[in-house]
């Protein structure tokens, strides 16, 4: 089968930092869906595991943490869906990614595409929208009755717009995002933020100019060490604070005592990388999903269509993530 793969860890302009390759197609294990793959889209975390993880001397790695396409096969034990399904998932990070024709994914952290998007369009949300979600819902604890603001620090990216999204469509907080441009700004409030602040100035000064002067929830999703202590300023005694992203510096957790303030990380891949429990929550919540783009509640994140999914494509589209403007997500489609 046709794959984008990589054998060491170089820079994105090195001639071999991801190459077209071949490999052998690969077998579905008792849980397992193998799912042809019609779009993919790329997100930080393809950038930071091809400089960061280099694969045995000798073998290809595969990257691509978000995918739509069309089981093909599934394995003795599968019970959630069958072939000919047209499935979107973000997949495990301990196994092989999306960039190749086929793939083999559990079950458990695979939903139904929404019928209403194409490939393209579906392949935009869903490692994003399984880490909105999970950040909101399990790591915030909001629920449809919670009160309060909500802080959304890094609106515009992938996560940021869906996440936008969720809270407004699904609770009953003020969503406040930061952009720091027109442009994403514009974005920001289109996909429904009741205020949209710059996180290029102090986050307090900002709040304090729309006449917010706390928030009770916060979600840093990039540079949150360069934020953390206005969000530390700006959230209320008992808020709640969830981060993505991996900050250059250490936090100083003693910040948050004064005010009991909840700190919680989030990683999507700690159901599948565990084998969690509660793993299939993952298929619920992207089924959930799926059924609030197709009532027109939620919209596609796609921002930029890179064209094939191929080694020149992909190239490009891991520079234009590590350069930090992206708005939306970037989908390839293809093979």
């Amino acid at each position: 089968m046709k794959a984008v793969a990589y054998r060491q860890s170089l820079p994105i302009d090195a001639a071999e930092s991801l190459l077209d390759v071949t490999l052998p197609e690969p077998t579905p294990g008792p849980r397992d869906l193998l799912v042809r793959v019609h779009a993919v889209s790329v997100n930080p975390v393809d950038t930071k595991v091809r400089k960061r993880a280099a694969p045995p001397a000798g073998e290809h790695k595969v990257l691509g943490w978000d995918a739509a396409g069309v089981v093909e096969a599934v394995g003795a034990q599968v019970t959630l869906l069958k072939p000919g399904d047209r499935v979107w998932y973000a997949g495990d990070i301990t196994r092989a990614g999306s960039n190749a024709e086929l793939q083999c994914v559990d079950e458990r952290i695979v939903g139904r595409m929404p019928s209403s998007l194409s490939f393209a369009q579906a392949a935009a949300l869903p490692l994003t929208a399984i880490t909105a979600w999970e950040v909101l819902f399990d790591r915030l604890e909001v629920t449809d009755k919670t009160q309060g603001a909500l802080l959304i620090v890094g609106a515009a990216g992938g996560v940021g717009s869906i996440m936008t999204q969720l809270a407004r469509q699904l609770t009953s907080l003020t969503v406040i995002g930061t952009a720091s441009r027109p442009e994403t700004q514009a974005w920001v409030r289109e996909l429904g933020a009741h205020h949209v602040i710059d996180h290029s100035l102090p986050l307090t000064s900002e709040l304090q100019r729309i006449g917010v002067p706390s928030v009770s929830h916060v979600a840093s999703l990039t540079q949150t060490d360069k934020h953390y202590a206005e969000i530390v300023k700006a959230l209320a005694p008992q808020g709640r604070l969830s981060l993505i992203d991996d900050p250059a510096t250490p936090l100083d957790v003693m910040l948050l005592k004064a005010k009991s303030l909840s700190l919680r990380w989030e990683s999507m891949f700690t159901r599948s990388m565990f084998h969690t429990p509660d793993m299939q929550a993952q298929h619920v919540l992207l089924n959930r999903v799926s059924q609030l783009v197709d009532e027109g509640r939620i919209r596609s994140t796609l921002g930029e269509h890179f064209g094939a999914i191929n080694a020149a494509n992909l190239k490009r589209a891991h520079a234009f993530i590590e350069s930090g403007v992206a708005r939306g997500k970037v989908v390839l489609e293809g093979f």
